[in-house]
């Protein structure tokens, strides 16, 4: 058995994950045949690995330039202060700024690195100069805009 944070699965439990990390859209009964286990069996697996927060949820994963949004970039920020106040100011108005796509706070020389997306270098401006840059206690910003991703998965590696 596998020891996770929040539970302990098994092998069978880490192929069904595997399977969903996929394919989130394959049928019970799909499923069951590939882990050689019956669908009530299967069905109950999942479920328990729902409730035990390890499946959070199910998407639809979208194609990013195809839905307009070319530039991918990393920003680095880092404060001026680091009062409870300020961190949390920052903190809640990224998690409001939908071109903000993940916020990491970090150790090094920056505080909190943000994968953004945009649609042109003007969004990017925009972005920074209205909405990212203003904000109370933000000191310094550095932007890397990516020019190609050659590898992007939401899949763990949990084998």
């Amino acid at each position: 058995m596998t020891k996770t944070s929040s539970a302990l699965i098994d092998e069978i439990d880490q192929r069904i994950l595997q399977i969903l990390q996929k394919d989130g859209r394959m049928r019970n009964a799909q499923i069951a045949q590939r882990i050689s286990l019956s669908p009530p069996a299967t069905h109950a697996r999942i479920k328990r690995l729902e409730e035990q927060g390890l499946i959070r949820g199910y998407v639809a994963l979208v194609d990013r330039e195809r839905a307009g949004f070319d530039l991918l970039c990393f920003v680095r920020v880092s404060l001026e202060k680091h009062q409870t106040g300020v961190v949390q100011s920052f903190r809640e108005a990224v998690t409001q700024m939908p071109e903000v796509m993940e916020c990491h706070f970090i150790t090094g020389d920056f505080d909190y690195l943000l994968k953004v997306v945009v649609r042109n270098r003007q969004d990017l401006e925009r972005f920074l100069m209205r909405s990212l840059t203003p904000l109370p206690g933000v000191a310094r910003v550095y932007t890397s805009v990516v020019l190609s991703e050659v590898k992007a998965t939401t899949e763990l590696p949990l084998a």
